[in-house]
């Protein structure tokens, strides 16, 4: 039996997967978490073979949390599970650690054989994905201005270049405006851009965002 943790803020998000998963007689949900913080607390206490991850979650996004269960837990095979297409975000969960990433437009199928995967140690990598990894093989060593951002800097550059305003940023991810104008600060610093329409511009033509 897989046991899987899932941490996504949207109830109706997990009890739709708690029904797809009841019809699966080797997966079974041991746990499930609304927040990152709550998902760390819970990946402490319990025994979970795969953890399925939203990106967007309030406080600490997805990414961030990623990198702390990797860091704590090597091993804990994690998919993350995100509204964003693959171009936006699958290259760095990759990175750093995830076994998988999906969207939550993927059919069940391909969850049910990402978790099976996982369990196994495998990787879940979708002909897009493989594409853009192969790409990324091939292309300059060079780094581009979006890498070097954090991870929370990644995820303000694309709700920026979205067009939300610094209340809403600052309301979705549970942080104050002061916090999220520091933070756009430091994105305009290190890529060299003086507003949010360098970055949307950027965003779009870099195929951030659609």
């Amino acid at each position: 039996m897989i046991r899987v943790l899932i941490a996504d803020d949207h109830d109706i998000v997990r009890q739709g997967m708690k029904r797809v998963f009841s019809r699966t007689p080797d997966i079974e949900v041991a746990g499930e978490a609304r927040t990152g913080q709550e998902a760390l607390e819970k990946i402490w206490d319990g025994k979970f073979d795969v953890v399925i991850l939203d990106i967007s979650l309030p406080g600490r996004n997805g990414l961030e949390i990623l990198k702390q269960i990797k860091s704590h837990h090597p091993k804990l095979p994690v998919l993350v599970l995100s509204m964003y297409p693959e171009e936006q975000y699958a290259l760095r969960v990759l990175k750093g650690g995830a076994a998988g990433y999906l969207t939550k437009e993927s059919n069940k199928d391909d969850l049910i054989e990402a978790i099976r995967k996982a369990a196994q140690g495998k990787k879940f990598i979708t002909p897009q994905l493989a594409e853009m990894l192969a790409d990324e093989l091939e292309s300059s060593t060079e780094r581009a201005p979006h890498e070097r951002l954090s991870d929370r800097e990644y995820h303000l550059l694309c709700l920026i270049a979205k067009g939300k305003s610094t209340k809403e940023i600052a309301d979705d991810l549970a942080l104050s405006m002061k916090t999220v104008g520091t933070h756009r600060a430091r994105i305009l610093e290190k890529m060299g851009m003086k507003s949010n329409a360098e970055l949307t511009h950027y965003a779009i033509q870099s195929g951030l965002i659609e």
